[in-house]
């Protein structure tokens, strides 16, 4: 395990361990994202493979991870090239002691799919650092000493300021599916009650699993698809998925899901899918200052005053003064009051801002599905 350097876009430099894939030498090649933090004690393996984390180094504040291993076939999307989203994991510690049967440790699941590592990070110095001057680009390489000089930190400064933010990239095309195809994952119900289409911007697996458990069928359309398609393809609602990146990139999809919208046809958003209805309603959405990441974030229902604990990895938030007054707000967060979900009963459409499907984190929130699925119903009869 080598000495390894992350390199913020301010300037910052934290010194660390490699684990999984070897860090490369400083250059062109070294691996560059966004730097977030995720709150949550558990569920390492869920995080790095989920699709939302596309472009962006995940830092894990809690500072054991890895005690219990990782399944070595386990992957959160259908068919990706590489089940680990995430472009790299950064640790305070690093577990490599023993491990239950058929489990493979956490060094070893990064290096097979090719994943830098970095541990013995002073994670909560880093996680501080981005709360007080927001997520920020970064760069993880090595250098042929244990030492960083002068010229290889201006080098790698100039590397990491020169590369593209977040909102300047498309995620979506490395983690979506490029076809349509009726009931991805096994366990479709045999006699389904309702279709939904659910579009792909990087949808977990876990989503689908709780539609089916419901007895709702599925057919998966790429993120390129027309309203037409949609508003032919015989299913009795349309869900918009979680995904990576900037929602305000993908206007072809706001104008899929205004049109789609405007024929009738129920309409309900996860994540990502949440922030196209607020485009697609007429509002707009802004970069938060270092987002939403873990399984720990309350909620609050305005509707009935309960506040429950959720799921939730996104970067980017609803402007409540943008949105029309047809769209009422549904769920706020009880720590920054940001908008948490929305619902037009006059348009059939209703979205979350969280994860109601967890994978990690609890489960407070799956009634959300049968609220979907109710208004489904209700559209139909």
């Amino acid at each position: 395990m080598d000495t390894s350097f992350l390199l913020l876009e301010d300037g910052t430099v934290f010194t660390a361990v490699g684990f999984g894939l070897p860090a490369p030498l400083l250059g062109r090649e070294a691996p560059m994202a966004e730097v977030v933090f995720n709150t949550s004690m558990c569920g390492y393996q869920e995080i790095v493979t989920d699709p939302s984390y596309h472009g962006q180094m995940v830092v894990m504040t809690y500072p054991h991870i890895g005690n219990y291993g990782c399944e070595a076939s386990f992957e959160e999307h259908l068919d990706l090239p590489n089940p680990i989203s995430c472009t790299a994991l950064i640790v305070h510690s690093v577990y490599t002691g023993p491990l239950p049967p058929k489990r493979v440790s956490l060094h070893d699941y990064l290096l097979t799919h090719k994943v830098v590592g970095l541990s013995g990070v002073d994670t909560r110095a880093l996680t501080i650092h981005i709360r007080n001057k927001g997520a920020q680009k970064a760069i993880i390489f090595r250098t042929e000493g244990k030492s960083l000089s002068r010229s290889e930190h201006k080098h790698a400064l100039s590397l990491v300021r020169d590369y593209p933010s977040v909102s300047e990239i498309d995620l979506i095309e490395g983690v979506s599916t490029k076809q349509v195809i009726k009931d991805p994952w096994e366990g479709a119900p045999k006699e389904a009650s309702l279709r939904f289409a659910v579009v792909d911007f990087g949808i977990k697996r876990s989503i689908i699993t709780e539609l089916y458990r419901r007895g709702v069928a599925v057919t998966l359309f790429p993120p390129t698809v027309d309203s037409y398609d949609i508003l032919h393809s015989g299913c009795n609602a349309m869900l918009l998925s979680n995904g990576p990146g900037d929602p305000e990139r993908l206007q072809d999809a706001v104008s899929m899901t205004r049109q789609v919208i405007g024929a009738g046809l129920p309409v309900f958003g996860i994540c990502l899918g949440h922030q196209l209805i607020t485009w697609a309603l007429g509002g707009t959405t802004k970069k938060m200052k270092y987002g939403h990441h873990g399984g720990n974030h309350p909620v609050v229902d305005t509707q009935s005053g309960t506040c429950f604990v959720t799921s939730q990895n996104h970067s980017y938030a609803s402007e409540i003064e943008t949105l029309p007054p047809s769209a009422t707000v549904w769920f706020k967060n009880a720590n920054d009051n940001s908008i948490e979900g929305l619902f037009c009963t006059d348009k059939r459409v209703s979205c979350v801002q969280f994860h109601p499907e967890a994978s990690p984190g609890p489960h407070d929130a799956t009634w959300i599905f049968d609220s979907f699925i109710l208004a489904a119903k209700e559209a139909r009869a």
